[in-house]
């Protein structure tokens, strides 16, 4: 089961397995609505399993469903999966565990929990995705369905359990490589293309203008305070790094300073004809200072530039329904 809670990049030649996803509309609309209900009710996080199959190198999600809000520790949040999943099986529903969702406000989804629960999943499943929905940019017009699969390099990474500077070096692993972005598109069959363009045509002319928003403000500004705390931990991280140089590079000078006295004392006992003293006394008396892990300050610079992009498609996204609403304001004066 997931966990509570980079950057990413879509990169096909580094992992074949899957290449595209393809979600059904039944699929995308149950997120949503789980998404946008805690949203609302509690501004939790909501996260769920996908269910499917796969066909060639496309993973198809065609069902889902919502992981329980557990005020105990008397439900076991394995057996409830399962007992799921026999039951969509009775009633003929694609019931293989492909993956999870979760929602995000903003873009913050990368996170520690979030890497774990991915990895898990695809060690268990090789072929599982982890699906974000944005709720904030999707409620402003702009519908933000991403999958994303973990890199060799990030799961080599966490087999390992070493974060130091050398091992994430030696993996050649940085925040561009943690995931990797998969195409996903949605399909309808043609039924429900039909049902839609009927009900298309009973929507009032009015009520389909709140599409064009243009109150980005709000969330532009949600954006630029989120990337701003990323910002100062980052600084936070790099400043603990820092000191851990500077305790590293003062011990590395005693260290000298004490073997350049004991290289002098075992000199003059040398010249009394004393045995020398080992140099292992004083390799001892400096112990190894621990290295602070690095993943952090991966999992915030891959974030801080998941922050970057948003804005970017964003403000270009505004850019372009600000010169639709123009030029539907200037057909409107025309006409009248």
């Amino acid at each position: 089961m997931a966990h509570r809670g980079g950057n990413s990049r879509r990169n096909q030649d580094i992992d074949t397995t899957i290449t595209s996803v393809q979600c059904d509309g039944l699929a995308v609309m149950k997120m949503v609505k789980h998404c946008h209900e805690e949203s609302l009710s509690n501004m939790d996080v909501a996260q769920g399993a996908l269910l499917g199959l796969v066909v060639d190198k496309r993973l198809e999600i065609t069902n889902c469903f919502p992981f329980p809000k557990i005020p105990d520790e008397t439900m076991d949040e394995e057996e409830y999966q399962l007992t799921m999943m026999r039951r969509l099986r009775r009633v003929n529903v694609d019931h293989f565990h492909v993956g999870w969702y979760q929602s995000s406000d903003v873009g913050n989804f990368l996170s520690l929990p979030l890497l774990e629960s991915q990895y898990h999943y695809q060690t268990s499943i090789e072929e599982s995705v982890v699906v974000i929905y944005d709720t904030q940019k999707s409620a402003r017009g702009f519908l933000t369905l991403k999958a994303y699969r973990l890199t060799p390099q990030a799961i080599a990474m966490y087999k390992e359990g070493d974060f130091t500077p050398d091992a994430l070096r030696q993996l050649k692993i940085s925040y561009e490589s943690l995931f990797i972005e998969v195409p996903i598109v949605i399909r309808n069959s043609a039924l429900t293309n039909i049902m839609m363009s009927e009900l298309s045509e009973m929507v009032p002319e009015e009520d389909g203008t709140h599409f064009l928003d243009l109150g980005t403000a709000s969330v532009l500004e949600n954006h630029l305070r989120c990337l701003m705390e990323r910002v100062d931990e980052l600084n936070q991280e790099a400043t603990k790094f820092n000191k851990y140089q500077q305790m590293v590079n003062r011990q590395e000078q005693e260290k000298h300073r004490m073997l350049a006295k004991h290289a002098q004392e075992n000199e003059m006992r040398k010249n009394r004809g004393e045995e020398p003293l080992p140099e292992e006394d004083v390799t001892k008396a400096f112990r190894p200072i621990p290295v602070p892990p690095r993943l952090n300050s991966m999992i915030v610079s891959g974030q801080i530039n998941t922050y970057s992009q948003h804005i970017s498609q964003f403000c270009s996204q505004s850019l372009a329904k600000l010169y639709i609403t123009q030029a539907l304001q200037k057909a409107k004066e025309n006409r009248n």
